[in-house]
């Protein structure tokens, strides 16, 4: 009794000395000034060119200015004056557009690297300088007038994630702007079949935002050396408030990746696609020589209760967004990004490292400046934080943040198998003990009387407090794409078993009540070669080869038909929960078939009553009629205005979605 007494005393002293070492390091960033009012971007006009700073630990603060981007000496070297709550000025009264600066600050006798600052807006090639630039000179004509697609509820969008070099760089894409901004927005592009490539081919497909890879400035890509083979996927960030070099013309010239970034954009809303930024908030490429550290050393970052970095990120370091400036300088980011590039929403990487807070504050400015733009983000984290769980942007927390959706891992790894064992087998391959996940997914992770959330296979309670608030998703750009997931679970499938499997996948995902999401070239069979991993690998890994919609044409028409569809049916994508608990009741559900009625005109649909099977089985699954229906959905096919009528019964053929509708 006595040593279980004492083991218990040291547990609760363990605790108190972890949490307060945690409190500590919070509380003593706690302590410095925050001017959370205070303006921290460089502002310019042709009389005067203001520069700004906050580092209240600083103890000088040199601004150099250069002549050019990269190379040469300090053409002069300037002291910044320091003001209330550790903000750092200076004004220099005369035209400086087109030169560029670095900030060098000295902090406990030290002087750190130079930095271009946080909140540059322009920098040179490998972002290492900033530049002093007239913003409104790099507007594209008709700028001011530009704006993307209406949004009523975030549910009837169709995401299509892509990286900027995988659309253009293989030889079949037609492209004279290879691995470029621009590239994604060229028209007229096309196969050797003269199929449409690029943004023809994502306007023909349907889809209505295209969600970028993170496209701000990443610190992998050498962006002089151009000429050689360089890939990454971005999440390494450098400057979070300037374009990616090098996917500009020049980057060299800090304006030409501005206008070239808008013109894309631009080029975008011209065709009424909407362009969603993967951001990442959550880390910074470097850690030490980060420009956070580089400022306020520390600060910028959560530590452990050792005062080490944390690394809920698995990158080497996490950001606080609890903390004042932190929180600031995120919310102001994403609001220059929506305002200067009319940005039509954002993806946030790891967004469960961020606060609940946070993401409330920041999503309520952005909804002032853009009632149409769309949140979402990943309800996890890929390590421990000292963060509180219940303070953090989790899955399990999504019903608690207002405007912002959480993809959905419950729907991803129930149709497919899990992304952790390429192995596993999901619905569409067979898996028993499934359906209940997928009827979870079907209703957008909402509560409904009819799914036992009990036998969901990671969420134990709903999660979504409307049903848009979850991303519906099959693939992405992490781990094994769809083909090679399903190739991988199901080494005896035949080419055209395993396209019934891929067919069926974002079938469930383009029927589901959540937000439904797509990998770019998912509707062509898309293999990466079996490789789980492709951040860093060569184009010839990640590009997509455009010979594969010739190839797969009858793939490709399905899910263009399929997109055409749900769009056509408002039944599809229900703006509440209390409606899809109203209009949305399960049918027949039995091992491999889950089947469900949309009734009584769902959300204003002009069709009546539409039933919805799933079929994950090799075999027909037989269903009885009530009266006459009209089929618009069978096998590989899918017939958006409707095809032939059925009544008393009818088969669901393997492996395949069956809709039928009355008027």
């Amino acid at each position: 009794m006595k040593r279980r007494k004492s083991f218990s005393a040291l547990l609760i002293f363990l605790y108190l000395m972890s949490s307060s070492g945690v409190w500590a390091q919070s509380h003593k960033f706690d302590q410095y000034p925050t001017p959370v009012e205070a303006d921290l971007w460089t502002t310019y006009s042709p009389k005067a060119t203001t520069f700004k700073l906050w580092s209240p630990v600083a103890e000088e603060v040199v601004v150099k200015l250069f002549d050019q981007g990269n190379g040469g000496s300090a053409r002069e070297k300037l002291s910044m004056v320091k003001g209330e709550k550790g903000l750092w000025s200076l004004t220099v009264k005369r035209d400086l557009k087109g030169v560029y600066y670095t900030f060098h600050v000295k902090t406990g006798g030290h002087w750190l690297d130079e930095t271009p600052g946080i909140y540059a807006t322009a920098v040179g090639v490998n972002g290492q300088r900033a530049m002093v630039l007239d913003l409104a000179s790099t507007n594209p004509a008709g700028w001011a007038q530009d704006k993307g697609p209406s949004v009523k509820t975030p549910n009837e969008v169709v995401l299509w994630e892509a990286h900027v070099r995988d659309i253009t760089t293989h030889p079949s894409s037609g492209s004279k702007n290879v691995g470029k901004f621009l590239g994604l927005v060229e028209p007229g592009t096309k196969n050797k079949a003269g199929q449409a490539t690029g943004i023809d081919h994502m306007k023909d497909l349907g889809v209505t935002h295209i969600h970028l890879l993170p496209s701000f400035d990443h610190r992998s890509i050498d962006e002089s050396a151009l000429n050689k083979p360089q890939f990454n996927w971005g999440y390494d960030p450098q400057n979070y408030n300037v374009p990616e070099g090098s996917y500009s013309s020049d980057p060299f010239h800090a304006e030409v990746r501005i206008k070239e970034f808008k013109q894309m954009v631009k080029g975008f809303h011209d065709r009424g696609l909407g362009v969603v930024l993967d951001v990442v908030y959550n880390h910074t490429g470097l850690t030490k020589g980060s420009n956070f550290n580089l400022e306020f050393p520390d600060y910028y970052y959560r530590q452990t209760p050792e005062g080490k970095y944390s690394d809920a990120s698995a990158c080497g370091n996490e950001t606080a967004s609890e903390r004042a400036m932190v929180r600031k300088f995120i919310i102001e980011s994403c609001k220059y990004w929506v305002r200067e590039y009319h940005l039509d929403g954002f993806r946030f990487d790891l967004m469960a490292i961020h606060d609940l807070e946070t993401m409330n504050q920041l999503t309520a400015e952005l909804k002032k400046i853009n009632p149409n733009i769309i949140i979402y983000g990943e309800g996890w984290t890929a390590g421990q934080s000292p963060l509180p769980d219940n303070a953090k942007a989790l899955k399990a927390n999504t019903h608690l943040l207002q405007h912002t959706a959480a993809f959905s891992d419950d729907i991803r790894d129930a149709i497919k198998g899990s992304v952790f064992d390429e192995k596993s087998k999901g619905f569409v391959s067979g898996a028993p003990n499934t359906e209940e996940s997928i009827k979870f997914g079907v209703v957008g992770s909402i509560a409904h009387p009819q799914v036992e959330v009990k036998k969901v296979n990671y969420s134990k309670a709903p999660w979504a407090r409307e049903p848009w608030q979850a991303v519906s998703y099959v693939s992405c750009h992490d781990n094994l794409t769809l083909f090679d997931k399903l190739k991988a679970s199901n080494e005896k499938a035949s080419a055209d078993q395993l396209k019934r499997m891929h067919l069926l996948s974002n079938a469930i995902v383009l029927t589901s009540q959540g937000t439904a999401f797509l990998h770019a070239g998912v509707e062509l069979m898309r293999t990466k070669n079996g490789e789980h991993n492709s951040y860093n690998l060569p184009d010839a890994v990640n590009q997509i080869n455009w010979n594969w919609k010739t190839a797969h044409q009858d793939v490709f028409t399905y899910y263009k038909n399929l997109i055409a569809l749900r769009k056509a049916h408002p039944a599809f994508w229900m703006p509440s929960a209390q409606m899809v608990n109203k209009h949305l009741e399960f049918k027949t559900t039995f091992p491999g078939l889950v089947g469900y009625q949309l009734k009584d005109h769902a959300h204003g649909d002009s069709w009546k009553n539409i039933l919805v099977y799933y079929n994950g089985r090799e075999t027909a699954a037989d269903i009885r009629l009530n009266g006459e229906w009209t089929v618009a959905a069978e096998g590989e096919t899918i017939q958006p205005q409707g095809g032939r009528k059925v009544k008393d019964k009818i088969a669901v053929p393997p492996v395949s979605m069956l809709i039928l509708y009355q008027e």
